[in-house]
């Protein structure tokens, strides 16, 4: 099955908010509308069979509208596996985690930068301990400052898993967005047995050898495909992947199809 595991779709009435925020945020033009319907359309065009809508709450009175949403997608559309949000900031978080796994969640989406706390944040500790059996846990990490002062670089993610090796862990845009000399220290060359990363968003800012030596340094069966849709058009990004990387066709097809091994 190839899935897409790295897309997001907003709820009608603010998908054209959250849009133009992206064009604003990341200096784009998105290539999709925010919806749902676009979503589904351009992963047709793509040839993928599922994708994974993520969602992430910025602030704590997001959870439940944001879980909603989730679990709204989740259960009206086949092709979508929706993951859920939490926030270290929302106090009922463990009716929140028994709620999504009744709905049937698979994952869990963490987006530090935008949710306004640290990945290493220890008020996270008990919520990753609770919940690491039952949920799949997809970092953003890195973005184009020093590690220090980012969120969520790929230090502070690496002494997590190591802090809950259980915890299964998808780490997105190949482990450190716009970061990924720090990457390969951090994470390279199988440091950790539950790790998997997606190679959303990392396209556009390398080049066609970096790469390919991004895609070295970690296990092939570790790899998945990811377009952060809206950002970028996922047949675009899967034809990009494939012409920068040199991939033949049984490779790419492996990379398509890695997670639905991980998402069961």
């Amino acid at each position: 099955m190839r899935i897409d595991v790295h897309t997001h779709a907003f709820h009608p009435k603010i998908a054209h908010k959250a849009v133009a925020h992206l064009n604003d945020f990341y200096d784009v033009q998105c290539a999709g509308n925010g919806t749902v319907e676009h979503l589904l359309e351009r992963e047709r065009a793509a040839g993928m069979d599922t994708c994974v809508v993520l969602c992430a709450a910025t602030s704590p009175a997001q959870v439940i509208p944001a879980n909603n949403h989730a679990i709204r997608l989740n259960r009206e559309y086949d092709a979508v596996m929706a993951f859920g949000s939490i926030h270290p900031g929302f106090a009922d978080w463990e009716a929140e985690l028994a709620r999504l796994k009744r709905a049937g969640l698979r994952g869990i989406k963490l987006h530090p930068d935008f949710q306004g706390f640290c990945l290493d944040d220890i008020r996270l500790l008990p919520i990753f301990e609770a919940a690491q059996d039952d949920f799949i846990f997809l970092f953003h990490v890195g973005d184009d400052i020093t590690p220090r002062e980012n969120p969520s670089c790929p230090y502070k993610l690496a002494r997590l898993m190591d802090m809950f090796p259980r915890m299964r862990v998808i780490a997105a845009h190949l482990g450190g967005y716009r970061m990924w000399e720090h990457a390969l220290i951090a994470l390279g060359q199988h440091q950790h047995k539950n790790l998997w990363l997606d190679t959303s968003s990392v396209t556009p800012f390398v080049h066609a050898e970096e790469l390919r030596y991004l895609l070295r340094a970690f296990p092939a069966d570790r790899l998945l495909f990811g377009s952060d849709w809206p950002l970028y058009d996922p047949l675009e990004e899967l034809e990009r992947l494939r012409d920068m990387a040199g991939l033949s066709e049984a490779e790419l097809e492996r990379l398509l199809c890695n997670a639905s091994t991980l998402l069961g």
